[in-house]
Formats: structure tokens, C-alpha cells, sequence
């Protein structure tokens, strides 16, 4: 495979693992730990990721418990819940924070949809922008007489067939997420 191909592909593989770790974020009802992943917590003046200062467990479907390593963190890792944009109120006994997911109301279901097809166009933009840039390359090439028409016309095929391959995984993604998140 010529050289800006590999690159493009290897962008469009970016793009596609940043749209699933965006999706993992959102819950669908479930309690999912993925759903903290961007939280941080202030620790001794520096912010920490909160997997890193505590355990994460889902004993129930709908709840989670966070259970820091250091009791002096529970204030502070209520905090940054609260101030996230994960929309549940953290219940603390002192030991352990409980996340108690409610059940997803229709319109909310919907709400949820819409974002998640609005961050799959936004992924669908890029891989073409990806395309756009990877076509630039090889007709900058034919010019500068590195490669042959021909060479130019297959690999501008090429790029083409890559951006569909992609754009077909992206939708297959905002379906199965969709229809994870439609399902009572």
C-alpha cells in the first residue's frame, strides 16, 4: 500500500477508536465504570484520573461504588462528580460513594440518541477530511512526478474504498449504540 494510504488508514483507525471511547461514556442506562473515565480528582494539588485513586465496582446493574484507597479523598471525588457531566447525585457513607443510575426516560433515550448521531457524523466529517488530505498527497506526487497517472487514479480509488470501509464501521457503531441505548 503506497505511503499516504497507510497514514490515512492509521488516522481513520484513530478516529474510529475515538468515536468508541466517546460512546463508552455514554450511558445507556446500565451503570458502565467507563462513564467516569474523563473525572478527575484533586490529589495533594494535582489532578488525578479517578481510576487511579480508587476502586470501581459494579455490584448491581443500575450502581457503582467507588471505594478510594485514601477515606480523605471522598469528599473530593464527590466533588468532582457533582461538577462532571455524568448527571447523578454520588450518596456517601463515609467509606464508599454509591452512583445509583436511574432508569432512562423515553425523552431522555432520545436526547442520548441524538448525540450519539451527531458525534457519528462528526466522526464521518473527519475520516473525509482524512480522504480529502490523503488525495492532496498523491496528486501533489503525480505532479512532482513520483508516481504515474495511473499509479494516481488507483490510489485515489484506493483512498475512496478506504473512506467507505470506514464510514460503513462508523454507522455500524451508531446503530449498535443507538439501539443499546433505545432498549428498555
Amino acid at each position: 500500500m503506497y505511503e499516504p494510504l497507510e497514514i490515512a488508514e492509521e488516522k481513520m483507525e484513530k478516529t474510529l477508536s475515538n468515536l468508541a471511547e466517546d460512546y463508552s461514556t455514554i450511558r445507556a442506562g446500565r451503570a458502565n465504570p467507563n462513564v467516569l473515565n474523563k473525572i478527575t480528582v484533586d490529589y495533594y494539588g494535582s489532578p488525578t484520573p479517578l481510576q487511579q485513586v480508587a476502586n470501581i465496582s459494579v455490584p448491581e446493574a443500575r450502581m457503582l461504588v467507588i471505594q478510594p484507597w485514601d477515606r480523605s479523598l471522598i469528599k473530593a471525588i464527590e466533588k468532582a462528580i457533582q461538577a462532571s457531566d455524568v448527571g447523578i447525585n454520588p450518596n456517601n457513607d463515609g467509606t464508599v460513594i454509591r452512583l445509583v443510575f436511574p432508569e432512562l426516560t423515553e425523552e431522555r433515550r432520545k436526547d442520548l440518541s441524538k448525540d450519539v448521531k451527531k458525534k457519528g457524523e462528526a466522526a464521518k466529517v473527519a475520516i473525509r477530511n482524512i480522504r480529502r488530505d490523503c488525495v492532496d498527497t498523491i496528486k501533489k506526487a503525480q505532479k512532482a512526478g513520483e508516481i504515474t497517472e495511473d499509479d494516481q487514479k488507483k490510489d485515489e480509488d484506493e483512498a475512496q474504498k478506504l473512506t467507505d470501509k470506514y464510514i460503513g464501521k462508523v454507522d455500524k457503531a451508531v446503530e449498535a449504540k443507538t439501539k443499546e441505548i433505545m432498549t428498555v
